[in-house]
């Protein structure tokens, strides 16, 4: 029997040779209840024999695996190349590498921020150009497209003209490798970059006042005309930019959005943990939201809710509108003044859907003062009062357009960089903010980057639509003065903006959860005795 014994721990021994067999021998060691050592002649041979134990026998197997030499390349053949799938490369063929992992976001650091400086001039800030490259993968509709053909469809603010010497002097780049010739097709996983020479809108001097920096929430009274992030045509003139280059401050988590015409209460977590818990709040409608704004005409007194359900029109620009096939929403409106000729009301959206107050105050009516699309007269003549607008959602977004053109270059601008796209995956949940832009991406730039809420000064993670979409870790800043021989913007003198036609009147005013409460001054644009003519 104890011969037997020594047998079983033999065979326990050699089961690192045979997998498949241990769980018998196993099974029947255990039964027995065998502690003794292996000690037994026949077992110390086996040993000096092999030369073996189990923890040998790995680290040989170990060895051999990597001391195999790697198979010799057939002359004459295509080399084989890491990332391409094993496959060789047929003569011509051009080398794809394999798209890297990307980040769920790009995190802004300080090589970001000290890619231009700012200036002040005329109560505006500015910023000096700088040249910037824009980076994307090869969408699915551009393969088998030449880069022309792609140029030519999808990014029209330049004449093919412009790319064709752009690509010679090197700034199109294809797998980092300079392309001279834009016929060349485009292939899945292409990584595209366009070097530009980066122009940006001026906006509002107003310094960023912070209200609260406790080391969980961070929270800042952003003035008007300012993103929160980079989008569009705006990158150092945004709210993270800014809190970056003059605060010390980033690393930060977005609980919610403000269109970039939007003042007032924005609020930041500055752990992922607080932004978790803020989210979570978001989601279960724990958190209470004040605006007021100024709308043009009497509104009634008392309160008036409108319930009726908003569709997004155009996932691009973030255009909405009240419809029957939207999703619910649920606003509560009441009026503070009126001066004669317009009114200050107080808004509390209940649910949190694009443009929510914006969209419910044209339906009732009573439009916000400088609201750049809800009051255009491209709606028809009662401006979308009702629902009623007497055109098709295209024929719609045709007449915005036209209208802005008709307009003065700065106008087409604000509408263009007016940050307000929306995805399709962010319009299937609730929004951050009643007044959040859900940014889409388009060339050379109508939307904002980040449209995930926990992304703070992080690009979103939406997919790209265009060169100008996904954050680039490169920028060269330029002299005061500098102007670039291939840059159109370097050759047009733009009027500045004034302060009125910089703003919306919306005002975040207060923002509280179950142990919080975060509040902004009034503007002065919302006292009683104020008329148009006292803002300039």
């Amino acid at each position: 029997l104890e011969q037997c014994m020594y047998v079983c721990q033999l065979k326990v021994l050699c089961c690192s040779w045979y997998p498949d067999v241990r769980r018998n021998v196993v099974r029947f060691s255990s039964s027995a209840n065998i502690k003794r050592p292996l000690t037994h002649p026949f077992i110390h041979l086996w040993s000096q024999r092999g030369n073996l134990t189990m923890e040998q026998s790995d680290t040989n197997t170990e060895k051999r695996k990597h001391d195999e030499p790697d198979p010799p390349e057939t002359a004459g053949r295509g080399k084989r190349r890491r990332g391409a799938g094993g496959k060789k490369l047929r003569p011509g063929e051009r080398y794809i590498p394999p798209p890297q992992k990307r980040n769920p976001g790009v995190s802004f650091s300080q090589d970001h921020f000290n890619e231009t400086s700012y200036y002040v001039e005329g109560g505006l800030r500015k910023v000096f150009p700088y040249y910037f490259d824009f980076k994307t993968y090869c969408k699915g509709r551009w393969v088998g497209k030449s880069l022309q053909e792609v140029f030519k469809s999808e990014f029209r603010s330049e004449s093919i003209e412009y790319y064709e010497r752009a690509a010679k002097e090197g700034r199109i780049r294809l797998n980092e490798t300079p392309v001279e010739d834009l016929s060349v097709v485009l292939r899945n996983n292409d990584h595209m970059r366009n070097t530009v020479h980066r122009h940006e809108p001026p906006v509002i001097g107003t310094p960023l006042k912070i209200l609260v920096d406790d080391g969980e929430v961070l929270v800042v009274d952003k003035p008007a005309s300012i993103p929160v992030h980079p989008c569009g045509r705006f990158r150092h003139n945004t709210v993270i930019f800014i809190l970056g280059k003059e605060h010390g401050i980033s690393e930060l988590h977005t609980v919610h959005r403000l269109d970039r015409l939007t003042s007032g209460v924005l609020l930041f977590a500055r752990t992922l943990e607080t932004s978790k818990k803020l989210d979570q709040m978001v989601r279960e409608r724990q958190l209470e939201k004040e605006y007021v704004c100024r709308v043009e005409g009497e509104f009634p007194e008392g309160k008036l809710i409108c319930e009726e359900p908003i569709l997004v029109v155009s996932f691009k620009i973030g255009l909405c509108r009240v419809d029957p096939k939207g999703k619910e929403c649920r606003t509560v409106f009441q009026r503070l003044s009126f001066n004669g000729k317009t009114s200050v009301v107080r808004c509390l959206p209940l649910t949190g859907r694009t443009h929510q107050i914006r969209v419910h105050l044209q339906y009732l009516g009573f439009p916000i003062l400088n609201d750049p699309i809800y009051s255009s007269h491209a709606w028809g003549t009662d401006r979308g009062k009702g629902g009623l607008i007497g055109k098709s959602d295209e024929e719609l977004l045709q007449a915005l357009v036209e209208e802005r053109r008709s307009q003065e270059d700065l106008h087409l601008l604000a509408f263009m960089d007016d940050c307000i796209g929306v995805t399709k995956e962010a319009a299937k949940v609730e929004e951050t903010d009643s007044e959040a832009d859900k940014s889409g991406k388009s060339f050379p730039a109508q939307a904002e980057d980040c449209s995930e809420k926990e992304n703070s000064n992080k690009a979103s993670p939406e997919e790209p639509q265009s060169l100008e979409s996904t954050v680039a870790n490169s920028a060269q800043k330029t002299s005061p003065g500098t102007q670039d021989h291939l840059c159109s913007e370097c050759k047009l003198v733009r009027p500045d903006p004034t302060k009125k036609e910089l703003i919306m009147y919306l005002h975040a005013l207060r923002y509280k959860g179950p142990d919080f409460e975060y509040s902004a001054e009034s503007p002065d644009w919302a006292k009683e005795d104020w008329v148009e003519t006292d803002f300039s």
